[in-house]
């Protein structure tokens, strides 16, 4: 049965994606090209309406619900937060939203799968023995992780199939974890999901028939982070980066972001071309080689954090180790802060003499 409706969500996302797209296209929520922008001609917005349908129709075959005891209030507060997510999305692919509207969308939609939903990261046992209380601050550290997993997907969201095909890579490494520590709402809500941004993906590879839009970005974004929390609530605090490094990519890029920013003095919600697409582009990748490659370094991200589970407290301490040193060297032979953001490979790179 669970298979059955996998494939289901995944031909009814194919089924309703194009027919997303006519609708985009007659209500005028279209993305036209400028010079931030890769694309060269208007292209159909909200492709993530078709995802989100898929979803909840997928959902509402299977029904799966949390083992805990307040399980439908779980569900609801995390469904009530995907409506906000989605209109939030909406209005801002069809009014372009300013920052601060766009964020309070995110924080009411976080708000409501911690009051409605009751997940909340209230506390973690650190690796050398005690646990550590958040207190107050369990609210606002739940809601800060579910805006930054959500901004973080969205603001990786520049190349055709990019966010969909690392939110899939996420899905599947979050959705197998699951499986493994045997939480099968997380997997299946996680496998509906997967299923449900296949089918759009088909459309949304390069060259792309439609796009996502903040719609799409916001709720994946959104669904990922709260599936994180879910699966991941009752941890050590070794085991709270697995999560962490799942979404290696979406996060180190947001992060590496908010630093070229500062250091160029230009406001956090700026836009900017310097994103990791836009470095591999400029080194010489093409369009489907980049969105290639970044499924790749996110695939690796993946089994980092499969290994780093089932690892040894050193063994998870060396792997984070060494993970934090390949992303450093990477970020700096791409230029994704800058050209003179050189502080590990101006040590390695050989010195001109003075007759050269």
């Amino acid at each position: 049965m669970i298979y059955l409706t996998l494939l289901f969500c995944f031909i009814l996302s194919v089924l309703v994606t194009p027919l997303i797209g006519r609708l985009a296209i007659k209500l005028g929520i279209t993305d036209k090209p400028n010079n931030r922008k890769v694309h060269k001609k208007n292209m159909p917005l909200i492709g993530g309406v078709a995802i989100f349908i898929s979803f909840l129709v997928g959902y509402f075959i299977l029904r799966p619900v949390p083992e805990e005891s307040d399980a439908v209030v779980h569900v609801s507060g995390i469904f009530i937060g995907s409506f906000i997510i989605l209109i939030t999305g909406i209005l801002d692919d069809k009014y372009e939203l300013s920052p601060k509207l766009k964020l309070l969308g995110q924080i009411l939609a976080a708000l409501a799968v911690v009051v409605w939903g009751g997940v909340e990261l209230t506390k973690i046992n650190l690796p050398f023995g005690g646990i550590l209380y958040f207190g107050y601050f369990s609210i606002p550290l739940t809601i800060f992780w579910i805006v930054a997993i959500t901004n973080a997907i969205n603001l990786i969201d520049g190349l055709d199939g990019l966010a969909a095909g690392v939110s899939s890579i996420a899905l599947i490494t979050i959705s197998g974890m699951a499986i493994i520590m045997g939480d099968m709402f997380v997997a299946i809500v996680g496998g509906i999901l997967l299923a449900s941004t296949l089918g759009f993906l088909i459309y949304n590879f390069h060259p792309a028939k439609i796009f996502m839009g903040d719609t799409g970005a916001l709720f994946l974004g959104y669904m990922i982070a709260v599936l994180s929390l879910l699966g991941f609530k009752n941890i050590t605090f070794i085991s709270l980066v697995i999560p962490v490094i799942i979404l290696g990519v979406p996060l180190s890029d947001t992060f590496f972001a908010i630093i070229r920013r500062f250091l160029n003095k230009q406001p956090f919600s700026s836009a900017d071309k310097s994103h990791l697409h836009h470095c591999l582009l400029r080194v010489g990748f093409s369009h489907r080689q980049t969105v290639l490659v970044i499924y790749a370094i996110a695939a690796l991200f993946g089994l980092a954090a499969i290994i780093f589970s089932m690892s040894t407290m050193w063994g998870s301490l060396i792997i984070v180790a060494v993970l934090l040193l390949a992303i450093e060297i990477f970020v700096e032979s791409i230029n994704l802060v800058g050209e003179d953001y050189k502080p590990l490979l101006k040590y390695v790179r050989p010195k001109k003499s003075p007759n050269q």
